[in-house]
């Protein structure tokens, strides 16, 4: 049972890395300074990564390399450098969120294992076949699954022959991961970047309900969850913490691995989970994998409870008691710290000293000798010409031959500590292609006999542009409105775009409503929202399968995968988070995409330089309400407080609250939860752009509004018929457009399009 078990653990520098490691972990995953979702934590060079992996390998232990943001079109240049670089390492994985970056991989570096980051928002079984068939090994799952629900997705996973990553302890987010976008839409600090500003931990202005830190929820934790996770068919057990030190990661893991293999052992947990407490924690809770969101997830405090739980524990009452439960803890963390250090200090990643040795004479071959010291240990290579040396004082074999040649050992892995030629004759020479030889064999033996592979340098991709007409002019951008209520499918009368209809995230189980809504209304097209978990993804795609329409357009990659299995035509949604035409190629290519949504997070010169593939569409919304964030648990508990003490699936289908929290800027925030769809929350002001009509209407074959009014809160809507006489007229340009851009301003006075500006 233990092998199939694996202990991940996080790496935020080498000194966590190096506690991980002492502690018991099987694995661990770490950064590098760039291209990582932890822009927080230290990171490591490529020089320590390198040494990092060949010390971990010598306890066997695996190293993971988080690759896990999005991508821009800028950076695939650099990006392909660096996967040329890691495909010459004996890294175990690298993890990837962006879809883009999938395609890459499989195609110039397929040697990469490839795991599904948790920023790909993993939480049906539709998801598994998709991400299986991009090239994942595994798939880190949300961490707002139930039990119940991660047995399921486990037993598709086994069937595609794809591990499964659960979280088993560490900070939650509140909002589902990769659908967060708090901060991004008013500074640019895209949680999809790496660089969340932690909006759910802010203090804000005190609620109704008489809390200050509103989003702020505890620490998750399995520790005594072990053997359902097993029983559920889970591999990797994860701990999240890469902004952590050495210490908090070497007591989790240390924690994690004595429950682990007493478990094993006897069939019994046997540690009672209070060494968790004596680190930073913010309390903890299992209530998402137990399925029970209630009240009790939330804390009124984001900082350290780890000396709130000793007072506790301790029953301490007066000051002075406080006191000394408060300087035994101290006491107790610098113990922790030099316990660590202690069995940390003996652990290297330097560079293996390394010297050549070349020796020869006349008529005998050329010789290379290798040493290496590893662990005191002297390890010696020797490679041999096949030719013997000759006499030649024009083309020489000398120190400036050898040096030019072999200088470029001192590498990531070697420090090249001195090239000896004492023993090799002067005057004398074999054919430079054999030394070129040599040199290659040199480096196949010290790289683990692995060959050494060539840096790729990336072809052109093709940009095919948009269709023209009779006058060789691009066909000008059509409008597509979003609508979600039945009243406002008389719109489909008062114009010619597209109408998307927006489904619900929740349904009752066998729900057939929207199966006859369809049919009876073929000129709608289905718009798939971005979760869609357990009975509501059933739904969703029984949907999709009896009413087979012509196109929908998609958040979600389970019904994209079913789309595509069913050969229906499908547009990426908004919300799978395309910022390059690497994740356009792999849509197109390997689900057959007909077309897809830009991000709304990237600005005009990140969207210029994006390539379109043959015969694809690209689509923008240009108005709609700007979502922050979107959760499985409550937002009203905490801000205006609710009568139920949890919430459950009669909440998800009745209730529709809204409501607004204050930062302590000033900054207001509205609560928004639809009937049958998640509880979320919007920027204040509306997001509308109208200079792209004129800046990318050669990019762009579509333009959307959205008319759903989720998030408007009690503010009064335009009327969406007059809006959308003013947006055709704007993308005609049958009117001056001053006029008609000062009109939708006065339908929408509260608007910003900054992340256009600001972009990632």
């Amino acid at each position: 049972m233990s092998s199939e078990i694996e202990l991940l653990a996080p790496g935020g520098d080498v000194d966590a890395i190096k506690a991980a490691i002492i502690a018991g972990a099987d694995a661990v995953y770490c950064g590098l300074d760039t291209f990582n979702a932890r822009n927080r934590a230290s990171n490591l060079s490529f020089d320590e990564l390198v040494g990092v992996i060949r010390l971990a390998h010598q306890y066997q232990c695996k190293i993971f390399l988080t690759l896990n943001i999005v991508i821009l079109e800028r950076e695939f240049k650099s990006l392909a450098k660096l996967l040329s670089k890691l495909a010459n390492t004996t890294l175990d994985g690298v993890i990837v969120q962006d879809i883009g970056m999938f395609n890459l991989i499989t195609k110039h570096f397929p040697t990469l294992d490839i795991h599904a980051s948790t920023q790909l928002t993993t939480h049906n079984v539709g998801q598994i076949p998709f991400l299986k068939k991009l090239g994942a090994s595994r798939v880190n799952l949300s961490r707002e699954l139930n039990l119940k629900e991660i047995a399921v997705i486990t037993e598709v996973a086994e069937e595609y022959e794809t591990l499964v990553e659960v979280f088993v302890h560490g900070s939650l987010c509140v909002a589902f991961s990769g659908l967060c976008y708090s901060t991004s839409a008013s500074v640019g600090n895209s949680g999809n970047r790496g660089r969340c500003s932690q909006a759910c931990r802010e203090e804000y202005e005190t609620t109704e309900s008489g809390n200050n830190f509103p989003l702020n929820i505890k620490d998750n934790s399995a520790f005594f969850d072990l053997p359902a996770l097993i029983e559920a068919g889970v591999h990797s057990f994860k701990i999240e913490g890469r902004i952590k030190g050495a210490n908090y990661v070497h007591t989790i893991v240390d924690s994690f691995r004595k429950q682990i293999d007493g478990f094993v052992n006897t069939g019994e947990l046997t540690e009672d989970g209070e060494r968790l407490y004596q680190v930073f924690n913010r309390d903890f809770s299992n209530a998402f994998l137990r399925g029970d969101l209630n009240q009790s997830m939330f804390i009124d405090n984001p900082r350290d409870n780890s000396t709130k739980h000793a007072v506790d524990k301790s029953k301490a009452i007066s000051v002075v008691q406080i006191h000394e439960v408060e300087q035994e803890l101290h006491q107790q963390n610098k113990e922790i710290k030099a316990t660590v250090f202690d069995k940390i200090k003996h652990l290297t990643i330097e560079k293996l000293p390394l010297t050549l040795t070349f020796s020869g004479a006349l008529d005998q071959p050329l010789t290379i000798t290798a040493n290496v010291i590893e662990k005191d240990d002297n390890i010696e290579f020797k490679v041999q010409s096949t030719s013997l040396l000759t006499q030649s004082d024009k083309a020489s074999i000398d120190s400036s031959v050898i040096d030019k040649r072999f200088k470029s050992f001192n590498n990531n892995s070697y420090n090249l500590t001195a090239i000896n030629i004492d023993n090799l004759a002067q005057g004398l020479s074999i054919p430079f292609k054999e030394l070129t030889e040599l040199k290659k064999q040199l480096a196949l033996t010290l790289n683990n006999n692995k060959a050494v592979l060539p840096e790729v340098t990336l072809p052109p991709l093709k940009n095919y542009p948009k269709p023209t007409n009779a006058q060789a002019e691009y066909v000008k951008p059509k409008l597509s409105l979003l609508i979600c209520d039945e009243e406002d499918i008389n719109l489909t009368n008062v114009t010619n775009a597209n109408v998307y209809f927006k489904l619900p995230d929740a349904y009752k189980r066998g729900c057939t409503k929207y199966v006859d809504f369809f049919k009876q209304n073929p000129k709608l097209i289905p718009w798939f929202p971005s979760v869609l978990i357990g009975k509501d993804y059933d739904v969703a795609l029984n949907i999709l399968q009896q009413v087979k329409p012509e196109l929908i357009v998609t958040n979600n990659t389970g019904i994209a995968y079913e789309a595509y299995r069913l050969g229906i035509k499908w547009i990426a949604g908004p919300f799978l988070n395309t910022t390059n035409s690497y994740a356009l190629l792999a849509m197109k290519e390997t689900f057959d995409c007909s077309g897809a949504f830009i991000s709304n997070e990237i600005n005009k010169q990140q969207m210029r330089s994006i390539a379109r593939p043959e015969n694809f569409e690209l689509f923008y919304s240009i108005y709609h309400p700007i979502l922050l964030m979107t959760s499985r648990q409550c937002f009203f508990q905490q801000s205006v407080g609710c009568d139920k003490p949890r919430i459950d699936n009669g909440c998800m289908l009745s209730c529709d609250k809204s409501t607004s929290i204050t930062n302590l800027k000033g900054d207001n925030f509205a609560i928004d939860k639809q009937k049958a769809g998640y509880p979320s929350i919007y920027n204040q002001d509306q997001f509308l752009n109208m200079e792209i009509i004129n800046d990318l209407s050669d990019l762009y074959d579509g333009f959307m509004i959205d008319l759903t009014n989720i998030g408007a809160g009690d503010k009064e809507s335009p009327d969406k018929a007059v809006l959308i006489k003013q947006f055709e007229q704007l993308l005609a340009k049958a009117a001056d457009e001053k006029e008609v851009a000062h009109n939708i301003n006065a339908l929408v006075p509260q608007s910003t399009s900054v992340q256009y500006h600001n972009g990632l």
